[in-house]
């Protein structure tokens, strides 16, 4: 599947992390498949796993997709992990896919992969929501995405992803977003959904998944 998405011209997999229990060499292989075409991995582990977070990057991921960020302190130290100095304080290895093993000098790599490695702070809590222009002004921070389903679970709305409440957050983030000139993001459940972020001005859009499209076969 992952070698299929990335042939048939998709921009970018989410690979989840933090729910699924695959493991991280796993993770390398199905990172190698989408390699074969064009797709970008934006891998998310669970909130703190910083070290993990490193090692997605050495397999191959493009993105980090961080959860649950409470805070700008919290942001800025997804920062320090996921950035080579000056930015931030990534440790060093060089061998992996990502340099890709070896084949580029070291000064190159560390410049192209500050440059080209894209973060996403991802907020789920209604206090983080609130902090959004905060967390979005650190340096190092591309890009904001709400977690809706988590966001309704934590408010006490659980599934009603057309609540108010939603729809106030999701202002808040692409507010946010544009104050300090970075980027936002969003799911999507259906193509006219993805239209009105696109409108709203999310870059990047996270339209369904392997178990939906399986479970709607099976539906239908």
């Amino acid at each position: 599947v992952f070698e299929l998405v990335g042939l048939m011209g998709f921009d970018a997999i989410w690979m989840d992390m933090e729910h699924h229990f695959y493991s991280l060499e796993v993770a390398a292989q199905l990172m190698r498949a989408a390699r074969v075409g064009d797709a970008d991995i934006v891998a998310r582990p669970a909130k703190r796993e910083f070290m993990r977070m490193a090692r997605m990057l050495e397999a191959g991921a493009t993105g980090i997709m961080y959860p649950r960020c409470d805070s700008a302190d919290e942001a800025r130290e997804v920062v320090k992990w996921a950035r080579f100095a000056p930015l931030g304080k990534r440790g060093f290895d060089g061998s992996g896919p990502d340099v890709p093993y070896m084949m580029t000098p070291m000064s190159r790599y560390l410049r192209e992969a500050n440059e080209q490695t894209f973060l996403i702070i991802q907020l789920e809590e209604p206090h983080a929501v609130e902090q959004a222009e905060a967390i979005a002004a650190v340096p190092g921070v591309d890009m904001l995405m709400l977690g809706p389903a988590d966001f309704t679970v934590l408010t006490g709305i659980p599934g009603e992803f057309a609540h108010p409440t939603v729809e106030r957050a999701i202002d808040q983030v692409a507010r946010a977003a544009k104050n300090t000139g970075k980027h936002w993001a969003a799911t999507c459940g259906s193509p006219a959904a993805a239209r009105r972020m696109i409108d709203m001005g999310a870059r990047l859009v996270f339209h369904g998944c392997d178990v939906v499209f399986v479970k709607n076969g099976f539906d239908q």
